[in-house]
């Protein structure tokens, strides 16, 4: 049974699925000004192993990854490049599904933009204004933070903290139509030159928080399994949702698991947009292959910050090697060595806490075994489908083609964006 970390009790709890047999995974997608940088394949990499091995134990996902193609970054972007905001938006996408289609990532079932969704966003504004968690001034409308009894426990942060957290991360304090400093924006009044749609409170656009909550209930319903994303959305995005969804269903209960894929640094800072110390997925992929850098990504476990260090690639492109050797190995036609105790291993590592590291050293062990045997004349066939099938979980093509769900998945998306 799978267990994975509450961040709201802060201990490890065992899945179980709101439907049975099924599994609801949103996870939070790109702002497409710039990508795909390790902070980026990290995250994604991460969800995609996540949504593999539950696939493995044969759970059905529904698996949503949304495009924030209407924000206030693009909007300065398109500002500084003069190029068209719905042209950079789908520029960038693009980029961003090539990349992870050479990964060899599985495609979200759904992949919507913000913008396809202003009618569900509307609506559940207008839910929040009617049962007095939003109020309309200016022109927008402002969630009211006070009367979400709640607020906090996604984040885990104390009160004194929230301000300041917030402000960092696009927060208006000194908006003189809000109530309160923290009070988020549901729905932005339309400034000179900005694109609007109209709502009852005239033209405007969605604030970042309600786009998500609403994008994950259009197609995942109200109650998730498993909504995740960089630890840097915790709070305030992820909190703010949270806040919003129970305003608008009035249960208490959003989200049964929060996943945030912790940072990735590299030159002693956190990997970002804003410090520029980014490392891009493309220029790694040119020299080395989608499984040695999915390797490197994906040997660190989602919850544990880790630092870019160039001399990871090494070994990771010799994993790859190991492994992709393994794979094609000739054996002979003596016993077949036993694979249950590889199996066991492999599963007893994923299922606590998705440990990825110790996952994989067992598909190293395994892969050393299959070409010992190999050497020793024994048939190793059954043992090569093993590896096969649990290199899968980690998107591992092992020297063989891109998947083609994952060809034909990334292919119909990137249509979309053209």
């Amino acid at each position: 049974m799978l267990r994975l970390r509450n961040e709201i009790t802060g201990t490890l709890e065992t899945l179980q699925p709101v439907r049975p047999g099924q599994v609801s995974v949103y996870v939070c997608g790109i702002t497409p000004y710039d990508t795909t940088h390790l902070g980026h394949a990290f995250t994604y990499l991460s969800f995609d192993v996540l949504i593999r091995y539950l696939e493995y134990r044969g759970l059905s996902v529904r698996y949503v990854q949304n495009v924030t193609d209407i924000d206030d970054d693009i909007l300065r972007k398109s500002g500084e490049t003069g190029e068209d905001w719905l042209a950079l938006g789908n520029r960038w996408t693009r980029h961003f599904i090539e990349d992870l289609r050479t990964l060899n990532v599985r495609p979200p079932d759904v992949f919507p933009r913000a913008t396809e969704t202003i009618p569900d966003i509307i609506a559940q504004v207008k839910a929040l204004v009617d049962s007095g968690h939003g109020y309309a001034a200016g022109g927008s409308v402002y969630y009211a933070v006070e009367t979400h009894e709640t607020f906090g426990a996604v984040s885990g942060l104390d009160a004194e903290q929230w301000l300041p957290i917030a402000n960092e991360r696009g927060n208006v304090p000194d908006d003189p139509h809000k109530r309160n400093p923290l009070d988020f924006v549901l729905w932005q009044a339309q400034k000179p030159g900005e694109p609007a749609w109209e709502s009852p409170w005239g033209p405007g656009r969605p604030g970042w928080h309600i786009e998500c909550s609403s994008m994950s209930s259009a197609f995942l319903g109200d109650e998730i399994d498993i909504h995740g994303g960089g630890a840097d959305l915790s709070f305030p995005h992820h909190e703010c949702e949270a806040a919003q969804m129970c305003g608008v269903t009035g249960r208490d209960v959003f989200v049964h698991h929060w996943l945030h894929t912790a940072m990735v640094r590299y030159q002693g800072e956190k990997m970002s947009k804003s410090l520029g110390n980014l490392i891009w997925a493309r220029e790694l992929l040119q020299e080395h292959t989608p499984d040695a850098v999915r390797l490197l990504v994906t040997a660190h476990p989602y919850h544990e910050t880790w630092s870019y260090d160039p001399a990871e690639l090494e070994p990771a492109d010799a994993r790859a090697a190991l492994l992709a050797q393994a794979a094609r190995a000739e054996g002979g036609w003596r016993d077949e060595p036993p694979t249950d105790g590889y199996v066991a291993a492999f599963c007893a590592a994923m299922d606590d806490n998705l440990d990825s590291r110790s996952a994989l050293e067992s598909l190293d062990t395994l892969a050393r075994d299959i070409l010992k045997a190999a050497t020793e004349g024994r048939n190793v066939q059954a043992a090569q489908a093993t590896l096969r099938r649990l290199g899968t979980v980690f998107g591992l093509t092992m020297g063989g083609e891109i998947e083609p769900r994952v060809s034909d998945g990334w292919d119909a998306h990137h249509a979309r964006f053209a």
